[in-house]
């Protein structure tokens, strides 16, 4: 499949404000990236789903990019990202540049905030770090996969 920012549709919704449809297509994007792709074979649900903003494009009906977005107090202290993707046949357009810049936006003009933690994986410290995020000491494994837990102030 051929991707084009012409057909694409970015979206912002509350887990509430969901169609099934839409969390079936979210879900599916996360299962194919998270647990097929990265061979991971660990439970895609967690339960923090219904305390998170949901961040998408879709294109030609199908989730293109992702990230869940959460209030301070949630995850971390701070404002939070995760579970950020963009889809294979989707890779090379800047969706996963376009989607973090998105979910920033979003809690600078939501929450009047600009402190974000993260969990990032460790092969993507640097993508992260062209967005201000900081290398905060603490590495762990989760899910088998080295992560880095990051700051941007």
């Amino acid at each position: 499949m051929s991707a084009s920012r012409n057909n694409m549709v970015w979206k912002i919704k509350s887990f509430d404000q969901l169609s099934a449809d839409e969390l079936y297509k979210i879900l599916q994007a996360r299962v194919d990236v998270f647990v097929v792709e990265q061979h991971c074979p660990y439970p895609e649900l967690d339960g923090y789903d219904q305390s998170a903003l949901h961040l998408w494009a879709e294109t030609d009906d199908e989730v293109s990019a992702y990230c869940r977005i959460f209030p301070p107090g949630i995850k971390y202290d701070e404002a939070s990202i995760g579970r950020v993707l963009t889809k294979k046949n989707f890779r090379g357009l800047n969706l996963g540049k376009n989607v973090v810049k998105f979910a920033l936006n979003t809690i600078e003009s939501r929450y009047k905030i600009t402190s974000v933690r993260i969990s990032a994986q460790d092969y993507l410290l640097k993508f992260y770090g062209d967005f201000g995020f900081l290398d905060s000491g603490k590495k762990y494994l989760e899910d088998d996969i080295p992560h880095t837990e990051m700051l941007r102030p």
